[in-house]
């Protein structure tokens, strides 16, 4: 049996690396989750699941592939809600754009429509097309980690993304050159 002092510095060190994790992590992956349930709220309820499930985790098992790890646990958990309310909604940009910001307000109006021309076409893709391109675009995650997030080969996301950006361009008619 081990002392009870050598277990403190090891209950220390997974604390903090917990924290840290959520620290780096999760405004990324709240808005993943909104995303996907449709709902801020239920997005951090998703994320927070998400959390309770990695202090229960091994740090060692993890070494490598927190990342993956982390939104495949959130993506699982935020299909879950979305199935569970049966319902999913589409988050667009926040509406309460103001001229604080300094850019003038038409340039606000149309950002705003852009975005959500931009959500609107996004809507239409395939559910595997959306998620890999809100995965690479919104979070930044290599095609490794999207494959081990989602189970889909490398190659198929790269194809998956190349399809979704080719459908995205001539929806709404942007120029490839």
């Amino acid at each position: 049996m081990t002392d009870r002092k050598d277990r403190e510095p090891e209950i220390v060190d997974h604390g903090r690396w917990i924290q840290a994790t959520v620290q780096r992590y999760e405004g990324a992956l709240v808005r993943y989750a909104a995303q996907i349930t449709g709902d801020v709220e239920r997005g951090r309820d998703v994320v927070q699941d998400t959390f309770l499930q990695l202090c229960k985790q091994d740090r060692e098992q993890l070494d490598g592939r927190l990342v993956p790890w982390l939104y495949t646990v959130c993506r699982n958990r935020a299909l879950d809600v979305r199935r569970k309310e049966g319902r999913m909604k589409t988050l667009t940009q926040n509406d309460s754009a103001t001229a604080a910001d300094g850019r003038p307000v038409a340039s606000q109006i149309e950002a705003r429509e852009t975005a959500e021309q931009v959500a609107h076409v996004l809507d239409r893709l395939s559910d595997n097309q959306r998620d890999v391109v809100r995965l690479k675009f919104q979070n930044g995650l290599s095609y490794k980690e999207i494959a081990a997030i989602t189970d889909l080969s490398v190659s198929n996301v790269g194809y998956l993304i190349h399809t979704a950006i080719k459908s995205l361009r001539r929806e709404l008619q942007v120029d490839s050159t």
